[in-house]
């Protein structure tokens, strides 16, 4: 071998050694018989440097996986012999080989096993076993190997091609008839032989038979020989956790259920016998881990078998594994309510499906209505904060109590179902009781006594959150409940988790508050002040503000008297924060859009007269408007980027709050009537400059595009003299995302005013359609997927703004551009149709043809327009059909058929028995489409129901392709 290429081989060899490595890997991997070498080192032990042996290993397993076939009857013998001589110098080895290397060597004889057992090596196991025997190094290789084979044959979270799927079924077929049992036997020998003096083999040979025991004959394991040796080592400290493992896999294993309820009971009998049951006096956690996951695998298969012997009818053996599954409650109790969370998680999946058990029982006897409620003070329990909790810094710890609670949470909905009245007493209690004492109990007492009713909402389900209406009983509690949460002064605990989930609750139940009005003061004050949108965390300010837009909302009517004083407290929330006045705003500029809402739905929705609305409103944007102009001025001579940056979002942010004020206007309450127009008039006037901005044009562009969207809905009309202007600095200077996120301004304009704006878009329309198609025209790299990404994106809003106006009965602006630049559009339309393997372009393009066609396509249409139809939309119809891009099996593209058959039956209609000349005599024939076929096609057009010319082109075009 080259000895400088091995020095390569060690992680700290310097760059060149490691490259001249990498190619004598490659030359060995690809040479006919240089591998050969490899063999030779690791059968006669001649390198003792362990990445020797590992690199002799990876040649020889890319022989085996890559080339076993190429190979040599005497080469294949060759990897048998080397393997079995390598095992052969680990029995004599005082000390093993690194793990890394037997996982290797593992792998190479698993990959080998697969090759040849069904052919070549059909005794490979009693080769194994009869060399290897007890020998402990053998032994170790010999699992790992089972191991392995387990991944390569069983594993079922591998993806296998058919073929190798198949093969593996036959490999375990052929185990099961020549020596599943044998190798039960070995694992016996090995756990019987080494349970005391070796526990890491021990373990080895539990994880072999939990892997094994899923599809080979349970019969082999579940017998009381082999049971016994596994309850004997539940009790051994460093075995139990892996016995725990290898029983939960016998449990799962899918049998009859009558035979399951059996084994299970066995089981427990014997577990419970040897003191497993007794939780409480168990310190291990890690193996009480384990030990849940095993009674929830026996709980959660004793429900299956339940099930499916009631689905069969068999009542006795139903009601024996029903007394069965009710006899592991108090265990589930016990580990539920563990005080590790982890010990509880892994019981829940059991605790569900037993709750779904008597959900579907006629009647609940008392053990079963106690166990409800033991399960439900459990969940409760559990739900509870530990002192541990980290509010501030939140972790993987904290996510995974989140993550926790949420499977509680599944609990809780789960109780609900199977006894409503029983949670709502239950959670009625446990409320009451904490909050007579909140002052003096802890943040997590309170925080859970909240965070029930809350969960309440979601548990016992109402329509819109009509909590308050139908269910006299449900309503009245939660009422109860509503009145003492909002009065008993809670809302001042001073912790973030119970100042949270005061006002979540209080806004999950907002229409309480339309029950009982005279609570509204109250809440708002909690709202305002330091327990809410002043509250010391960050966290909660942010979350208050979005709630609070909520709440008003819904019960804006019951405020009327409260509007200008919740404005006035608001009022220095609503400032633009300056990027350089450097002290931490109390809101972040998302938590603002709420609160620009918030004062818009107060203001617009007032019982004031629009008079009054009006100087509100001006009140509220006035000062933006002075802020932006003022910014707007220092963005322009700043030369710092970081500062420009800084100023670009707080423009940005100034445009947004602008447009969120105006969500708060309706049909109802449009701009015009609450006297709003000119107010949203001088912001566009105010906002419009910074398009002409040459600095952070991005954000300012896309910030005042979406401000007049908002003004194309609000002031309707009204907006029609800002447009020209602001399109012309917007087609300035473009790039592609600025053109695909414009062309959706003017389809909006488009689509709402019509007529009105037709000569604008006669004017804007060939400067829009260039520019496009100049940017479409720039060259790219041929690997910018993100260049090709928006490129198909703006190809497709061009479209999308062609159909818009072709199908807004204007076509005056198209057929107002002169002969020459018709054309131009036109050929783009039918290049988008036929050229670019877009499904959602092409079907646009049909339905803009299809339009086309009928606007123009009759006797009095454009001139000219029929013959572009013969030469260029007819052929369009059938050639991008007949693409190979063009995948009938894919549903968007079956969609692009229907609208190309639609385009041809359109052409029919306007051209009547031309058409059908034309495609008999010229244009079927110059596809070589057969007569009876082009006959068939023609009559199936001229038939007045187009569905069934729909199915006839979709299976045409299919005929086509074959």
């Amino acid at each position: 071998m080259d000895e400088q290429a091995l020095l390569g081989l060690n992680p700290n060899a310097d760059a060149r050694y490691r490259q001249r490595a990498m190619v004598y890997f490659e030359q060995l991997k690809e040479s006919q018989d240089a591998w050969e070498v490899c063999a030779e080192a690791l059968a006669k032990g001649i390198y003792n440097d362990d990445h020797v042996k590992f690199f002799c290993f990876q040649v020889l397993e890319h022989q085996i996986k890559y080339r076993h076939d190429g190979l040599s009857g005497p080469q294949q013998q060759l990897i048998r012999e080397t393997l079995m001589k390598w095992l052969q110098c680990q029995l004599m080895n005082s000390q093993p080989e690194k793990p890394f290397i037997r996982n290797k060597a593992a792998q190479v004889f698993a990959l080998t096993f697969v090759m040849e057992y069904l052919t070549l090596w059909p005794k490979f196991f009693f080769d194994i076993l009869s060399l290897v025997g007890l020998n402990p190094h053998g032994v170790d290789v010999y699992l790992r190997t089972l191991m392995a084979i387990d991944a390569e044959v069983v594993d079922r979270d591998t993806l296998h091609s058919p073929e190798d799927t198949r093969r593996n079924t036959l490999i375990k077929d052929t185990m099961r008839e020549q020596c599943i049992p044998n190798l039960v036997e070995s694992w016996f020998q090995i756990l019987q032989a080494y349970q005391q003096s070796q526990p890491e083999i021990t373990c080895q040979c539990l994880e072999v038979v939990g892997s094994y025991v899923s599809w080979i004959d349970l019969n082999l394991i579940a017998n009381d020989r082999f049971v016994n040796l596994l309850l004997s080592q539940m009790s051994v400290e460093e075995l139990r956790e892996e016995a725990c493992d290898c029983l939960f896999e016998i449990v799962n294993k899918g049998m009859d259920p009558v035979d399951k309820t059996k084994l299970v009971e066995s089981l427990c009998q014997v577990l419970q016998s040897a003191g497993f049951f007794n939780v409480d006096q168990e310190e291990d956690v890690d193996f009480l881990a384990k030990f849940s996951r095993l009674v929830n695998g026996m709980g959660q298969s004793l429900v299956l078998s339940w099930t499916k012997l009631v689905k069969a009818g068999n009542v006795k053996a139903a009601s024996d594994t029903l007394q069965a599954l009710e006899g592991k409650v108090p265990l589930l109790l016990q580990l539920l309510v563990h005080t590790d969370d982890d010990i509880s998680a892994n019981i829940v999946a059991f605790c569900y499906d037993y709750l779904h058990v008597l959900k579907q029982l006629p009647q609940l006897t008392d053990q079963q209505k106690a166990n409800i409620e033991a399960i439900m003070l459990a969940v409760m329990k559990k739900l509870t904060y530990d002192d541990e909790y980290n509010f501030d810094n939140e972790g993987e710890d904290e996510a995974m109590f989140v993550e926790y609670r949420k499977q509680l949470k599944m609990l809780l909905d789960r109780l609900a179902q199977v006894s409503p009245d029983l949670l709502l007493e239950a959670v009625r209690r446990v409320f009451n009781n904490t909050m007579q004492t909140w002052q003096t109990a802890t943040f997590m007492e309170v925080e859970v006594a909240v965070r029930l009713v809350y969960m309440l909402g979601e548990a016992l389900p109402a329509s819109h959150g009509a909590h308050f209406t139908g269910d006299a009983t449900k309503a009245s509690v939660l009422q109860e409940m509503m009145r003492t949460l909002v009065s008993c002064g809670v809302s001042g605990y001073q912790h973030t988790s119970v100042s949270l989930e005061f006002f979540e609750t209080v806004v999950r139940y907002e229409k309480f508050f339309m029950v009982e009005p005279h609570h509204i003061p109250l809440v708002l004050m909690a709202f305002l002040d330091q327990r809410g949108l002043r509250h010391s965390s960050p966290k909660v300010r942010s979350r208050v503000a979005y709630l609070f837009s909520r709440f008003v909302k819904t019960l804006h009517k019951h405020m009327n008297a409260f509007i200008e004083d919740i404005l006035r407290q608001i009022q220095d929330l609503l400032e633009l924060a300056p990027p350089e006045n450097g002290f931490p705003a109390l809101l972040t500029s998302d938590d603002q859009l709420f609160m620009f809402e918030t004062a818009g739905i107060l203001i617009v929705h007032g019982d004031s007269s629009a008079e009054r609305k009006q100087g509100l409103m001006r009140s509220l944007l006035g000062p933006l408007m002075e802020a932006f102009s003022l910014l707007l001025d220092k963005l322009s001579r700043e030369t710092e980027e970081l500062r420009q940056a800084a100023l670009g979002d707080c423009l940005s942010h100034a445009v947004g709050f602008a447009s969120r004020t105006s969500k708060a206007f309706s049909n109802k309450q449009t701009v015009k009537q609450c006297g709003c127009t000119q107010v949203y008039r001088d912001c566009l006037q105010t906002f419009l400059p910074a398009l002409g901005c040459p600095v952070q044009r991005g954000p300012l562009r896309s910030s005042v595009r979406s401000f007049l969207h908002r003004m194309i809905i609000c002031l309707e009309e009204e907006v029609l003299p800002f447009v020209p202007a602001a399109s012309e600095h917007m087609l300035k200077d473009c790039e592609a995302k600025d053109l695909q996120e414009f062309i959706p301004l003017i389809s909006q304009i488009t689509a709402k005013f019509k007529g009105q704006v037709s000569p604008f878009l006669q004017q804007v329309f060939m400067p829009l359609v260039v520019a496009i198609f100049e940017i479409l025209g720039r060259p790219a790299e041929e690997n910018d997927q993100t260049a090709a990404l928006e490129k198909q994106m703006l190809r497709r809003s061009y479209f999308t703004f062609i159909q818009t106006i072709a199908s807004s009965g204007m076509n005056e602006v198209m057929a107002n551009q002169g002969a020459e630049n018709i054309e131009k559009v036109l050929f783009t339309i039918i290049q988008g149709a036929v050229d670019f393997p877009d499904p959602i372009a092409q079907k646009t393009c049909f339905i803009v043809l299809s339009r086309l066609v009928e606007l123009w396509g009759g006797k009095d249409g454009m001139v000219g327009f029929p013959d572009f139809v013969y030469k260029h939309i007819v052929p369009a119809c059938f050639l991008a059909p007949l693409k190979p891009t063009f995948d009938l099996t894919d549903a968007q593209t079956i969609l692009t058929l229907a609208e190309c058959a639609l385009t041809l039956k359109m052409i029919y209609i306007k051209r009547g028995p031309e058409f059908i000349q034309f495609l008999q005599q010229d244009y079927l024939p110059s596809l070589q489409v057969a007569p009876e076929i082009t006959q068939e096609l023609c009559q199936v057009l001229q038939q007045p129901d187009v569905k069934v010319f729909k199915n006839y082109i979709k299976a045409f075009f299919q005929r086509a392709k074959l």
